[in-house]
């Protein structure tokens, strides 16, 4: 342990040996990501941003203005990267690159041999523990294989469907708007690999309060943040279970609040304390073995217990409604 901080070093870090993508991955991820591939021309745009751009081409737009970390450029980030990588026990290092905006944000993208960008903004913001838990999450996406898919969503949304006149004669909103459904879940799914990576709970709600406030520690409470969290996921009516899908519904990203609540959930379910304990998945043979049975269930449930607790509350406020209503008639006899 770091002297009076209780937070891991790369030594005590535990080594997850072959560990796979589907160990942490959150079934509403794949869920969300099957419904992306059926929705109908999808793989044809794809097909065609592909064939478009190029392996070369995409490394390109996300490189043109960026350096890329190593030894001698960035060592620090290069030290964590190859850390985060040793933990996570994959041998492939993404290449990573550090592009200058002051947006707080990071991204893998890419085709065959994925990579890794990181803002500026997030590499000045985020100390070394912080920085470990971002580099994870996007490690986690590599190692999901979503970079493909991202690639295609940023590609969709920066240079806009007028941009991209070889995708005409596809209807290309609701392939919109089912990406970033799944954007934001794949999104879940790697703020676990984040943890994971880390190792360090308490960093890896920091990066959401960082994200959320910005990084004056001195005037913010973690505690506090995640009381806020909590309130999210519980609070409101019908009204505001609308409101809340209204507000997701163009964004790449879950809020910050429900990201953390969605993290803490799945360490207070005992599963990061498990595969600390060699509880996973491992690549190969045991991986496609695994039955797709159970992701498909998960999901559904995922989905149904959304569905099911905005369907009671909007019946709660019918029933209500129709209550005052009827209050209201028999007054006026």
């Amino acid at each position: 342990m770091t002297e009076g901080t209780g937070v891991p070093t790369s030594r005590s870090r535990k080594v997850l040996t072959e560990i796979s993508a589907v160990s942490w991955e959150h079934p509403a991820d794949r869920a969300a990501l099957q419904a992306v591939r059926a929705v109908p021309g999808f793989n044809e745009a794809v097909k065609k941003i592909m064939g478009f751009f190029g392996e070369r081409g995409i490394r390109l737009i996300f490189q043109a203005n960026a350096v890329r970390v190593g030894p001698k450029q960035f060592p620090k980030l290069h030290t964590l990267m190859t850390e985060v990588c040793t933990t996570m026990d994959w041998q492939e290092q993404p290449e990573l690159y550090v592009t200058q905006t002051p947006i707080v944000n990071a991204g893998a993208f890419g085709v065959e041999h994925p990579f890794i960008v990181i803002n500026s903004g997030a590499a000045s913001l985020l100390d070394d523990d912080e920085l470990r838990v971002l580099l994870g999450h996007e490690l986690g996406h590599v190692m999901s294989g979503h970079a493909l898919y991202r690639t295609v969503t940023i590609l969709i949304l920066t240079l806009g469907f007028q941009n991209l006149p070889f995708l005409a004669g596809i209807v290309l909103l609701p392939i919109k708007l089912a990406l970033l459904e799944w954007y934001r879940k794949s999104e879940l799914s790697s703020d676990r690999a984040g943890l994971l990576a880390s190792q360090d709970p308490v960093a890896s709600m920091r990066v959401f309060l960082k994200l959320a406030g910005g990084g004056n520690m001195a005037e913010m409470n973690l505690d506090a943040f995640m009381e806020q969290a909590r309130e999210y996921e519980e609070m409101g009516g019908p009204v505001d279970a609308i409101y809340k899908i209204l507000n997701m519904l163009g964004m790449t990203h879950p809020f910050h609040t429900l990201r953390a609540a969605e993290l803490q959930n799945w360490i207070d379910d005992g599963f990061y304390e498990r595969m600390l304990g060699g509880e996973y998945t491992h690549r190969g043979a045991e991986e496609k073995e695994r039955p797709i049975t159970a992701d498909i269930g998960e999901a559904a449930k995922h989905y149904a217990d959304e569905a099911k607790q905005t369907v009671s509350q909007m019946t709660e406020a019918a029933k209500r409604a129709a209550s005052a209503f009827t209050d209201a008639f028999k007054g006026k006899k």
